[in-house]
């Protein structure tokens, strides 16, 4: 799942994305408002988290203007405002959730994954495709109640299959919501970790098509 982090404070950003990263996700960083516009715009985001105090455009303008566009994108907003008419205020903007700083990594993790649940069939507290399972908290990932000791990568791949599956998902999907914005898209890395998933889920029982390639496609994982 891929997080647009907004955010202008370079070291809080950093530690931010390290442990956004170390859970699953991939994120970028925008620095100012206008930047996280012009990102948005190209990107296709799973979830925002974004501050309030930003240069050239504040948090609330931006938010109100990323909700314009789309209406169901989850954004949590982060602040060292901790006041009810400043929470109230996020929320009328189109915020979905508000965290006071300083935040733990923790609850920003536990309120990421609520809202990518939110509304979603496939986004339950555990995936279940078939015989795999797969706990997004626990980052514990079974075939028949067997163990897969995956890397995270491996981890953030399978889940993005789970979250969708049933759907002919294209490479340049993965690669824009499991890799970077930076990534090399004519590299073979998706069919790599592809390989790597496959092997591992038939080392643990299951078969070798339990991710399946659609020549000119894409990929898709279904029961």
């Amino acid at each position: 799942m891929k997080i647009l982090l907004v955010e202008d404070h370079s070291r809080l950003a950093d530690v931010t994305k390290r442990a956004l990263v170390e859970d699953g996700y991939v994120v970028d960083i925008a620095s100012d408002g206008q930047v996280a516009l012009d990102m948005f715009d190209i990107n296709d985001y799973d979830l925002l988290v974004l501050d309030i105090m930003l240069p050239e455009i504040d948090g609330l303008t931006v938010c109100r203007t990323i909700r314009e566009q789309d209406a169901d994108v989850p954004i949590i907003m982060l602040t060292a405002r901790d006041g009810l008419g400043e929470r109230v205020e996020g929320l009328d903007n189109g915020a979905d959730d508000y965290l006071v700083k300083p935040f733990s990594f923790d609850e920003l993790s536990a309120r990421i994954r609520a809202l990518l649940r939110r509304g979603k069939k496939a986004d339950a507290t555990v995936l279940v495709v078939g015989n795999l399972e797969l706990n997004p908290a626990t980052k514990v990932v079974t075939y028949e109640d067997k163990a897969l000791d995956l890397t995270a990568k491996e981890f953030t791949l399978l889940q993005y299959f789970m979250r969708h599956s049933g759907r002919v998902i294209p490479k340049n999907e993965l690669l824009e919501h499991v890799w970077d914005m930076n990534y090399d898209g004519l590299s073979n890395v998706v069919e790599t970790y592809v390989r790597y998933l496959r092997q591992k889920i038939k080392a643990a029982g299951g078969a070798d098509n339990v991710i399946q390639t659609l020549r000119n496609l894409g990929y898709k994982i279904e029961a």
